[in-house]
């Protein structure tokens, strides 16, 4: 059976991060995980995960500006942005107890410069999250809705890890930035295994709920389970407006429906 992860920076953003974080508990997700949380004193974070029980999996470096940028690492003129959003990201998951920071590449051409320099970022980012026990998660996202990102594709994504091979750096699966493009989200899934740190849903094409669109991820989670995956899948959807609200409760049936 799959263990969920609310996402925060979509789940729940009308209240404080902590308070989002009890809402998770309360509606039934087995762990937690955010965007951008630097706006709160981390120990806010950490006495809601302590009250909660649940788990921060990941956190991502600050963004630079958004949404122009999107992300530092790949930009070889923002080089010392980076490596500073890097440092404070890896030092607040660290605090937090977070499990991964999420690097993240930015808007750049995919060209030989951007490659290079995004690989000496994420070596120096997995080099110095290790000591704290920490992964380093890259991502490729989909540029219909981010236009000029530099990670774009996950094969992309598998060849820079396969090139660094790294032993705290892996891949964060987005379904619907695979989906999003019309590929075949289960064999993705099975060309990035080796590679899985993390695992993304949210319905396709219109990032709401997972069961809202064209997608049925119940084949996915039983071909995750005969695989022996035992992370969790994280929930990063933009909750639709049934009720007029948006609220986040009533869109959770999936969250039902996907453990029975």
């Amino acid at each position: 059976m799959p263990r969920f992860s609310a996402n925060l920076g979509f789940l729940w953003t009308d209240v404080d991060l902590p308070d989002a974080i009890h809402a998770a508990h309360q509606a039934g997700f087995d762990a937690v995980e955010c965007h951008w949380p630097y706006a709160y004193a981390t120990d806010q974070i950490v006495e809601a995960l302590a009250a909660t029980g649940l788990p921060m999996l990941a956190l991502n470096t600050p963004a630079g500006n958004m949404p122009a940028e999107f992300g530092l690492a790949a930009v070889p003129e923002r080089q010392a942005d980076a490596e500073q959003g890097i440092r404070n990201a890896i030092t607040y998951a660290h605090q937090i107890g977070a499990k991964a920071v999420h690097v993240m590449a930015g808007k750049a051409p995919s060209d030989d410069p951007s490659d290079q320099h995004f690989q000496d970022m994420l070596t120096y980012a997995a080099n110095m999250a290790r000591p704290y026990g920490l992964d380093i998660l890259i991502e490729a996202i989909n540029p219909i809705d981010v236009a000029g990102y530099f990670l774009n594709d996950v094969r992309q994504a598998v060849k820079v890890l396969e090139t660094l091979s790294l032993p705290n750096l892996g891949l964060m699966f987005d379904c619907y930035h695979v989906g999003k493009m019309g590929g075949d989200i289960l064999a993705e899934l099975a060309f990035s295994m080796p590679w899985i740190r993390h695992i993304q849903i949210a319905g396709i094409p219109d990032r709401h709920e997972p069961d809202d669109g064209h997608v049925d991820y119940h084949p996915i989670y039983q071909w995750l389970d005969d695989q022996g995956y035992d992370g969790f899948i994280g929930a990063e959807y933009r909750p639709k407006n049934r009720s007029g609200k948006g609220d986040v409760a009533d869109g959770l049936n999936w969250l039902k429906l996907a453990r029975c």
